[in-house]
């Protein structure tokens, strides 16, 4: 049996909010080491569909340390682009990744420390940042009918190309922006697209992208300003203004339930269609973490910051503003990372 590796802190993930960590605990001086479960760099921006663009150019959408560079003939870059950002990122800087490695459980060392078991063997870390994202859970609701739809079902998991679509008709389910982006996308190719939300989409202002939301999150932090979801759900890109602009996207109330020909509301009206696709979010990747015990009644792990309240050893980062405002962007995690890893320093000094 292979010995257990030792580090002072051990990050779970290796996509931007992990990078943002590994920036930090690189400048802090602290032994440290993060696993990734995926086989190359680039987190979830290398599984997105092709389509995708950010909501901001690239100067806009940065780690900590390393300004993104423009994309060449695109005023906002794309997911491929980012994938590349990242893993230079990971390079320029040296980080310690180890991959692919799957981690299984954390556990209490019983010496202060944690456990942390692998498909590729144990460490024992001082304090551990978990950094997992959402990619791989993604979340379809309970709706009646699923199970009899004769069509095919997917998930924004697994949306790559409006062309696998050509001449289908095609349901896409959600209000927010991946659900406009994709249905958006799907217009140029799908004979026809029938995009319905729970509640009638909200649009924020044209003029807001990502610069505008990291500022205004700032601001809700620096002096309680307006929440991004007072203002809507959608960023307005290029791409779902001309959709829109052009009455190719128009929100539809959500369906009743499926049957084997398509969606079938109240009233009775049924759409047929060749698909639908589930643009209905992701839920935190944080099942290694069960055995420590952290979730609270809601299922969440209650946090003060990033750090877990029933274990301050553990810290979660990237996760959405409940690990830090804005910290699930680009531009937004490296505020938090920055944060937590001064949290994490400080900590060890004192038992030290």
């Amino acid at each position: 049996m292979s010995a257990v590796r030792r580090v002072q802190v051990l990050v779970v993930g290796a996509g931007q909010a992990g990078l943002a960590a590994g920036y930090y605990l690189r400048r802090a001086g602290l032994d440290f080491a993060l696993l990734d479960a995926s086989p190359a760099p680039g987190g979830a921006w290398q599984h997105y569909w092709d389509s995708l663009r950010l909501f901001s150019p690239a100067a806009y959408a940065s780690l900590p340390g390393r300004p993104m560079p423009a994309q060449a003939g695109q005023a906002y870059p794309d997911a491929g682009h980012v994938a590349r950002y990242l893993a230079e990122y990971e390079k320029r800087y040296e980080l310690p990744v180890h991959r692919p490695v799957q981690v299984q459980t954390v556990g209490d060392a019983g010496d202060g420390g944690l456990l942390v078991r692998t498909d590729d063997g144990s460490w024992h870390a001082r304090a551990l940042i978990s950094a997992t994202g959402t990619w791989s859970r993604p979340f379809v609701p309970a709706v009646l009918g699923r199970d009899v739809f004769a069509g095919r079902q997917l998930h924004t998991h697994g949306y790559r190309r409006a062309e696998d679509f050509a001449g289908q008709r095609v349901v896409v389910v959600g209000g927010g922006n991946s659900g406009a982006q994709i249905a958006a996308d799907l217009t140029s190719h799908a004979s026809e697209v029938r995009w319905v939300t729970r509640r009638p989409a909200r649009f924020l202002p044209d003029e807001i992208d990502g610069r505008a939301l990291f500022e205004i999150a700032t601001r809700r932090v620096q002096d309680g300003g307006p929440r991004i979801s007072d203002l809507g759900d959608i960023v307005a890109t290029g791409a779902v203004r001309a959709a829109r602009d052009a009455g190719r996207l128009t929100a539809h109330p959500m369906f009743d339930h499926l049957t084997a020909a398509g969606p079938a509301w109240a009233d009775g009206t049924v759409w047929p269609a060749d698909a639908v696709i589930w643009c209905t979010g992701f839920r935190p990747a944080l099942a290694p973490l069960a055995a420590l015990g952290l979730r609270g009644h809601d299922g969440r792990i209650p946090t003060d910051g990033t750090r877990a309240r029933a274990d301050h050893r553990v810290h979660l980062l990237g996760y959405g503003d409940w690990t830090g405002p804005a910290s699930a962007t680009l531009i937004g995690v490296g505020r938090t990372a920055r944060t937590a890893v001064a949290e994490i320093a400080a900590t060890l000094r004192t038992v030290d």
